[in-house]
């Protein structure tokens, strides 16, 4: 297996994880609660799960790859910028940093072998 292919299948099932735990989990809920955003939880779940479901889509279709990866790179760039505002501890804030970076390394990496294409 790829290196590509092992961060896309982890950071697809991480973002399945985490829009799932919107719908099950009160501690989810919680946060968009104490972030002021609860009317965009149950959108910014479908969003994660919509976003996990391209990047497998895009390991057979390329395209998908690129649109998946860039969009889940917005919305933790969206999460990030939003931990900020609340002040949150690095810590804590860091899964989203990593997310961010994770999805921005793989949307680097899918227009860079698209790019010859062009």
């Amino acid at each position: 297996m790829k290196l590509i292919d092992f961060l896309i299948y982890f950071s697809s099932l991480s973002f399945i994880g985490y829009g799932i735990a919107y719908f099950t989990s009160p501690k989810m809920k919680a946060e968009f609660k104490r972030f002021g955003l609860e009317k965009f939880g149950a959108f910014t779940a479908i969003l994660e799960i919509l976003g996990a479901v391209g990047l497998l889509v895009g390991l057979r279709f390329h395209p998908v790859l690129i649109v998946s990866a860039g969009g889940l790179t917005m919305l933790m760039l969206l999460g990030v910028g939003v931990r900020l505002k609340m002040k949150d501890s690095f810590w804590v804030s860091l899964p989203a940093l990593l997310f961010l970076l994770l999805n921005a390394y793989i949307l680097y990496l899918a227009i860079e072998v698209q790019a010859p294409a062009l």
